[in-house]
Order: structure tokens, then sequence, then C-alpha cells
């Protein structure tokens, strides 16, 4: 294929093909080549008011979680925005700007920002993924259980994510998005009015 119809091959492509998504199902997202992917989120713990031996015991916890689920994958995302591109440009805008009234009124635009990271500086998900290659169906779901139950008797607070929970993962990490209530399935959804 040449190089400009890849181009307009991408241009037409969907938004879940351009991220290799299958499908979203009621506890995974099916993927093209890399499997169907099942997500645990674990709430984190403030480590900051745990004594040294509480952490301890808590890394202990995960490492025998991990010796025992060899198939784990970690992730740590924002569950929150991420206002540094934002930053960014105030601090542009700062530099270029003549005028000293507007100019004051970036800085505090500025401000306002970093007030608002700093409240948000611990909002941070961490999730388990058991990619699924190859398990029969009937095999899934007694197989998962054991993961959770795992995890849980290692005293993590752990919950296997659903399908709107998979798609707020998404919206967080593909657009910085953690003001929508309810994520359609399918782009443009929202739109369609039906019987018009």
């Amino acid at each position: 294929m040449r190089r400009n119809d890849k181009t307009e091959a991408k241009k037409r492509a969907s938004t879940r093909q351009l991220i290799g998504t299958k499908e979203i199902t009621e506890y995974s997202m099916q993927t093209y080549g890399h499997g169907e992917l099942v997500y645990f989120i674990i709430k984190p713990s403030n480590i900051s008011v745990l004594s040294e031996a509480s952490i301890s015991t808590r890394i202990y916890a995960l490492m025998t979680v991990l010796k025992g689920i060899a198939e784990i994958e970690m992730l740590c995302l924002n569950s929150r925005e991420n206002f540094e591109d934002n930053k960014r440009f105030l601090r542009s805008r700062m530099e270029q700007e003549q005028n000293p009234v507007v100019r004051k009124l970036l800085e505090k635009d500025l401000s306002f920002l970093d007030r608002i990271q700093v409240q948000m500086a611990t909002a941070r998900e961490f999730l388990i993924l058991i990619r699924l290659r190859n398990e029969k169906e009937k095999e899934v779901f007694p197989y998962l259980s054991r993961i959770e139950k795992s995890l849980k008797e290692q005293g993590f607070s752990v919950k296997r994510a659903d399908k709107e929970d998979i798609k707020r993962i998404l919206a967080v990490y593909f657009e910085q998005n953690v003001t929508t209530e309810k994520f359609v399935d399918f782009d443009g959804e929202r739109w369609v009015i039906l019987n018009e």
C-alpha cells in the first residue's frame, strides 16, 4: 500500500480501529492482535500516612500477588485531568503578551490551574491488566475470580472493571476527559436522534 493510500485509510478509520479495539464487553476490551484485556481497579493507599513497616507489608503483599500470577501487567494512570498543556500555553502567552492587564489575568489563570493540580495530585488510578488469549469461555470467569480473590486476600481493595469503567479509563487516557457522566459506545452516538 502506498503512503498516500495509508494516510487516506487512516483518515477514514474509526476511533476504535485507530486504538486497535474491536469491542468493549461487560468485563473486557477485545483488541486486534493483543488479546482480550480485563482490568482490575485497585484503590490506592495513602502511603504518606503509613508507617515504614506498613509500607513494607504492602510491598510484600504486591510481590506475593506478582509471584502467584505471572500474567499480570500493571498500569498507573491519571484519574483526573492533566493541566500541563494548558499551563505551557498560558506561559507562552504571558511571554508574548504586551498588555500588562492581560498578562496579569494570564498569571491568575496559571495560578488557578496550579492550585487545582495540587488538589488533585494524588488522583492516580492503579490497574492490573490480565491479557486473555486462548482461554476457553467456561474457564475465564473462574480464572478472573481467582485473581480477584488473590488480590483481596493480600489486602488490596480491588474491583473488576465493568464496561463503563473501561470507557472512562479510555476517555481519561486518550482525551483527558473526566467530566462526562456517561460515555457512548459509538462515535457520534449522542448526536443521533431516532425516528426523525
